[in-house]
Formats: C-alpha cells, structure tokens, sequence
C-alpha cells in the first residue's frame, strides 16, 4: 500500500487529496480540498497551507497535475504567478518520490482507471470502452484539452497533445457567422476558439447579431448559468451550438486518432452531462459523410468522476513508481 499526496494545479485553484494506492493497484481519494492559487505566494506555500491542515504530516510522494507544458527545468503557469522547479520539489516539499503531469494527460490516466460506473453514454453503443486501440480523449473548460488512450489489452500509454489548437471547420451559415466573427480579432482561429468555456461568449453575440439584437456584454460565467438555468433563450441557443460544435470536434479527433472509442471530460463536460445525452452532439459526432456508419459504431462516453484530475495525477504516479 503507497500513500501520496494528488495535486491538480489550473490557473484559478489548486486542488490537493491524499490518496492511498492499494495492492491490488486501487486508487481511494481522500477528502479534497481546493485553494485559490492568488491567495498564495508559490506553489510551496500552498503546499505549507495544505500540510497544516493535516496536522503537518503528509506522504513522502506527490504526483501532479498541471495546466499546461511539464517539460523542461522551470515550469510556469499561464494564468498565475507560480513557478515550479521539478529538481527542488523532493527538498522544497519533504518528499522522496514525484511523478509531474500535464493535466490533461491525467484525465487521459483517469479514463484509464475509471469504473462503467463513471462512464455515461453519449453516442454508439452503450458498451464498455474496448480494451485495445486508441482512445481519444477531449475536454472543453477554459480551454480545449485532447489527449490519446492507447491500450494494448495488458496497459496503456497516454499521449499528450495540444489539439485542441487545430484549425476550426465550420459547418453551416451559423458556424461561418462565428468563424467571420473571431476573425476579426485572431489571424487564425482554432477549434479551442469555439469549443470552450469562453466560446460561448462570442456564440451569443454571433446569434444575437444575426437576430437584430443589442445586447450587453456578459461574462461566459454569466452566460452558461443563464443558459443551463433557462433563462435567456438565446443563451440557451448558444449552449445548443456550442454542443453541437463539441460533437464535430469530437469526431474529428477520432477520425484522426483512428479512435476505437472518445471520452468527453474537462470541467465543462462534466457540468453539461444532463444536455449533452439530450442534444445534437451524437448526430453532429456521426456526421462524416461516408464515415458516418463507422461513427456510429465508436462508443462516445463522458467521464463522471468528481475528481478526475486528481485521481489520474495519482494513476499516473502508479505507472511511474508502483509496481
């Protein structure tokens, strides 16, 4: 049995578990707690607050999830001040083994490890993942992450990828609308333009355009809650084409990856489950003209664990360091 300390690191919160590695290679979390990254100073600090509350004993081991590139003697982070030195962790911090990922390639071990239990059905059939080939893996929050399952029937290997960053296709009027509209602000607009949490600010001013209406600007927080509340219908509308633009996606990802399987996951995924299994997205993954009876046939799944990240920085670690 290995005890460690999970860490999922993103640009507004840093969250922490300890988390126990059975001997049968289970993984139980622990109570998570989240601490805002701008209430502290360093990654370090947030790491002293965390200890404290455990009576300022924790496990030799860390792995960590991070938002972002892992490689390299420094990392950084994009959306807050900290710097992680991966060399001086095991002083900084007391511990003797780390295992650093990037966050996305932790949700791609969390697919990895999850139970049927945390797998809901979104399109094809309602099967368990196959245990061999490709998986891709995608996910809309702040930004678009994609990463690659590959299982050989005995273990898997995950691939990181920044492909979220590909060129967007749009496929109707509308979608040019939107495509017309993040042009005039990015040379080059890429799927992660559309398909994230911000998107859906430029999704509701593109429809809104296209109807007449002045609105005044809103947050995407302000955004997606009047939309899953039902109480803007063009927030609503914009919701709706945003899932559809997610299935698009999502297909295409697989076509490319030649995927035996997809898992939608990311924050956003997660808030959206219940309007994803009644909504376009499934038409919208099938539709790739004389592939659309091999889409069909792809298991779709969106991963329901509350805590993927952690858990997957904690599968990760196991790969690494438990044998």
């Amino acid at each position: 049995m290995t005890d460690l300390v999970t860490i999922d690191i993103g640009g507004t919160h840093a969250r922490f578990a300890v988390a126990t590695i059975g001997t049968d290679g289970a993984i139980a979390l622990g109570e998570p707690e989240t601490l805002h990254t701008s209430h502290h100073a360093s990654f370090q600090t947030a790491w002293e607050t965390f200890r404290k509350h455990h009576s300022g004993a924790l496990p030799k081991a860390v792995a960590i999830a991070i938002a972002g590139p892992v490689g390299g003697d420094v990392i950084r982070f994009t959306n807050n001040p900290w710097i992680i030195r991966p060399a001086l962790l095991p002083q900084q911090l007391g511990v003797e083994q780390v295992t650093i990922v990037n966050d996305f390639a932790a949700v791609a071990h969390a697919v990895a490890r999850a139970g049927t239990e945390h797998l809901l059905a979104l399109s094809g059939p309602d099967a368990p993942l196959p245990t061999t080939g490709a998986i891709t893996v995608i996910g809309p929050g702040t930004g678009l992450g994609v990463a690659i399952l590959l299982r050989d029937g005995a273990g898997y290997h995950v691939q990181a990828t920044e492909g979220g960053h590909v060129d967007f296709a749009p496929r109707d009027s509308i979608e040019d609308a939107i495509l017309f509209r993040l042009r005039k602000r990015h040379t080059r607009v890429s799927v992660e333009r559309v398909v994230s949490g911000p998107a859906i600010v430029d999704i509701y001013e593109t429809l809104a355009a296209l109807e007449g209406r002045a609105v005044a600007g809103q947050s995407d927080v302000a955004l997606w809650n009047a939309a899953m509340a039902g109480s803007d219908s063009l927030a609503v509308a914009a919701m709706e084409r945003f899932i559809m633009a997610l299935g698009s996606a999502a297909g295409d990802y697989a076509l490319a990856h030649g995927a035996a399987g997809v898992v939608v996951a990311g924050g956003l995924g997660y808030r959206l489950r219940d309007n994803l299994v009644d909504s376009a997205f499934a038409e919208r993954f099938r539709a790739k003209g004389r592939f659309s009876n091999l889409m069909a046939g792809l298991p779709v799944k969106l991963i329901t664990h509350p805590q993927p990240g952690l858990f997957g920085a904690a599968a990760a670690f196991a790969m690494e360091h438990v044998s």
